[in-house]
């Protein structure tokens, strides 16, 4: 049984950091890809970022980038993205995901998906 469980979520202000993790079990975590999406009440689930399988590849959305940085640790099967100046519109629930191999940006392409981890940023 595959799990993604996010944690690191919470409530932080404007201009602050948060890491969140990601531990993936149930598959071999260093043979996928992992991305990071968000979703905001209202709105579409959106990309944030993406690692592909060794590490060696990194896509960010264009709104996080030079403020968050993916990395992973196929040592202990996690994934993280660092937040930092964090944004009132970086508010939403935060997923992480998995596919085989090659990291994308879209939605639809991974198989495995987290519950979720609700970041709020105050102003």
């Amino acid at each position: 049984q595959v799990q993604l469980v996010e944690s690191g979520g919470g409530l932080v202000q404007v201009g602050g950091s948060l890491r969140l993790s990601c531990v993936v079990s149930g598959l071999t975590f260093s043979t996928y890809a992992m991305g990071w999406f968000r979703q905001a009440p209202g709105k579409e689930r959106e990309f944030v970022s993406a690692i592909g399988w060794s590490g060696g590849r990194l896509y960010y959305a264009d709104s996080v980038k030079g403020r968050f940085t993916i990395s992973r640790d196929n040592a202990k099967n996690t994934v993280y993205v660092h937040m930092n100046s964090l944004k009132p519109e970086d508010t939403g629930v935060y997923y992480c995901a998995a596919r085989p191999l090659l990291a994308t940006v879209q939605v639809y392409d991974y198989t495995y998906w987290g519950q979720g981890t609700q970041v709020t940023v105050s102003s």
